[in-house]
């Protein structure tokens, strides 16, 4: 089966998520240099509304309407940081996911306002303020430290950092992914770099992927060639975790799935209240033939046996 002559990469107009079109693309040209790529933008429902995304319909608005661009065929292929892909909603009708890129950095880092003498969350002084986008970092912000304010943020990574060293909203620092910042060539803005147990990433954290139509089988046979087999399982753990919750987009969850020295899965899960107070932790490790599946179910069920069920209820819509 010959290579398509050109792929249309469906991407959110932000530049974070051009950066990741554009490494896309770099790898479509390395694995098939006759293939031509082009990126196509788009400003979504979730990059125009600046509120909160649960009163909008959640964090699929990121995905949303690039999918349909491409059910329709206005793209070939679709590019998605798969931590903003929902966990309750199966796929849209006749798209999967052909590859997922070789996971990037899943920690979280803190900035400070520019000139600002404090260099990590522990310097601040009660009632300070922390800027972040994240229902899952602000739960664990102030289980560790409830003497702290956690404002929620939203708006392009660039503004948001502006908006620190402004110091017009009286933020003390913010918390963003370290892989974004490396994309945006803002790493040098990182303070304190938060290790996975402070800081315990969510569901596909890292991890890019890659969507093309089920039944276009020569963009979906180049895509294979791209697809990192040890990210996929690890994903693919982490998402049975999350689609057996049933989390929502303003759900505190966690989740975290690494492949040791030995070739074996371990999968950690975390369910938090709103402000970190309460919160279920499971960890299990693969066992005979290290189904990723039957190890996300495993950890999931484990939560649900501790009340996570009643933690994501309790969250307000």
């Amino acid at each position: 089966m010959s290579n398509p002559e050109l792929i249309r990469i469906g991407t959110r107009a932000a530049p974070m998520a051009l950066a990741q079109a554009e490494q896309v693309a770099e790898l479509i040209r390395k694995h098939s240099p006759d293939t031509a790529t082009k990126i196509v933008p788009c400003k979504t429902q979730a990059d125009l509304w600046q509120g909160d995304l649960a009163r909008l319909g959640g964090k699929g608005l990121f995905t949303k309407e690039i999918d349909h661009m491409l059910q329709r065929g206005s793209v070939d292929i679709a590019v998605h940081c798969m931590k903003d892909v929902p966990g309750d909603k199966p796929l849209p009708e006749g798209l999967i996911f052909a590859a997922y890129l070789p996971r990037e950095d899943v920690r979280d880092v803190v900035l400070f306002p520019e000139g600002a003498e404090h260099r990590a969350l522990a310097d601040l002084p009660p009632g300070a303020t922390v800027a972040t986008s994240s229902v899952r970092r602000k739960a664990q912000v102030l289980r560790d430290r409830p003497h702290l304010q956690v404002e929620r943020v939203r708006g392009l990574v660039g503004n948001r950092v502006e908006r620190l060293d402004q110091g017009k909203k009286g933020w003390s620092a913010m918390i963003l992914s370290l892989a974004g910042l490396r994309r945006l060539g803002l790493e040098h803005r990182a303070e304190q770099i938060l290790s996975v147990d402070e800081m315990i990433p969510a569901v596909g954290a890292g991890v890019i992927g890659v969507e093309c139509r089920r039944d276009d089988a020569p963009v979906a046979g180049l895509l294979e060639q791209l697809n990192h087999a040890k990210t996929m399982k690890e994903l693919t753990a982490e998402r049975v975790m999350l689609h057996g919750l049933r989390g929502r987009c303003n759900s505190p969850i966690a989740g975290h799935c690494i492949t040791g020295p030995d070739g074996q899965l371990v999968l950690r899960g975390m369910v938090f209240t709103r402000e970190g107070a309460q919160f279920v932790h499971a960890q299990h490790w693969g066992e005979a033939g290290n189904d990723p599946g039957t190890l996300g179910a495993r950890v999931c069920a484990d939560l649900l046996r501790q009340g996570a069920r009643e933690l994501i209820e309790g969250v307000p819509r």
